[in-house]
């Protein structure tokens, strides 16, 4: 998230990924203070700088992160502060125009110190920078395209290339279908490949409380085929919407190597987990949406390259 304040023009150039020991935090605090004022003396709203090239922007460099689903709710939300309409088709659109080429935890192997080290947001920016809107307004009173202009790679295995990405397109998906009509999220960066095209029979959780009074059963009916459901904890249905859509495995597939299977919620997960995860399926259960009809035994089809959720019933056509 701070790579996508970077990249909406609202932080300065190289904040996003500084190591939280390092003295560089201080120093950039300082020159955080000295544009705040300038700000405010030359009368500078964030309106001033946000429009829809900067959200173009902040979009099109979380996908090349394969940023955290999160960033969809918090980007939409902001745009709409300042009277821009972003919808999750916005997303999936520029998602397909820009690959993932931050090889970083959780859809890659290094971390964001390594990320810092190999020359940060700037360099990746740098290589995307045929797909950005350069002339977009930042905070220091420079387009985008200034700022990123003298921009470096220092490593080609954590920031890859164009030709070699971590994965051919943006890092994460939406969905549609019978069992999310009005859309569902994917971070496909940091999912299973092999379960990107997957029928499963559902095995259902109707909120966390039984998520985590049955998940672990001995007696559970459940396999590495099956779509684990949880229901009722969306935005409406649990207050705050915690970061509960990380279902964990159940444990005696643990124990025989299981290590990802598909999971659906209409809830919301941390930036760092990863899996194949459906979550913010809309509408959610609490709104009498189709996942609140969902029961053990019924097919589930998902299918990523047809952005495709659907609850197929009992008999699988």
């Amino acid at each position: 998230m701070t790579s996508v304040a970077e990249a909406l023009g609202m932080s300065l150039p190289g904040a996003a990924s500084i190591p939280a020991p390092y003295s560089r935090h201080r120093h950039m605090a300082v020159e955080v203070s000295r544009t705040i004022v300038d700000l405010i003396w030359a009368h500078s709203k964030p309106r001033d700088v946000l429009d829809e090239r900067s959200f173009h922007n902040a979009i099109t460099a979380l996908m090349a992160l394969g940023g955290s689903t999160n960033g969809i709710i918090h980007l939409i939300a902001l745009a709409d502060r300042v009277g821009i309409k972003l919808t999750l088709s916005d997303f999936d659109r520029l998602s397909e125009s820009v690959p993932v080429l931050a090889d970083i935890e959780p859809s890659g192997k290094y971390l964001m110190e390594d990320f810092c080290y190999a020359g940060g947001l700037r360099a990746l920016l740098s290589r995307i920078r045929g797909t950005l809107e350069l002339d977009a307004l930042t905070v220091t009173g420079r387009t985008l395209g200034e700022n990123i202009a003298d921009a470096e790679c220092f490593d080609d295995d954590v920031i890859r290339p164009l030709d070699n990405p971590l994965i051919g397109a943006g890092g994460l998906v939406v969905l549609h279908g019978n069992l999310a009509p009005d859309g569902a999220v994917l971070r496909r960066s940091a999912a299973d490949a092999r379960l990107m095209k997957h029928r499963g029979r559902a095995v259902v959780f109707k909120d966390r409380a039984d998520l985590k009074a049955r998940v672990d059963s001995p007696g559970l009916n459940v396999d590495a085929d099956s779509v684990l459901v949880m229901r009722n904890a969306g935005p409406k249905g649990v207050p705050e919407m915690p970061e509960w859509v990380m279902l964990p495995i159940p444990q005696k597939l643990v124990e025989r190597g299981v290590r990802d299977m598909v999971r659906i919620s209409d809830a919301r997960m941390s930036g760092t987990h990863y899996g194949t995860v459906v979550l913010h399926v809309t509408p959610e259960s609490a709104e009498g949406g189709p996942l609140a009809l969902v029961q053990d035994g019924d097919w589930i089809e998902l299918d990523v390259e047809a952005r495709s959720l659907r609850l197929l019933g009992r008999v699988v056509a």
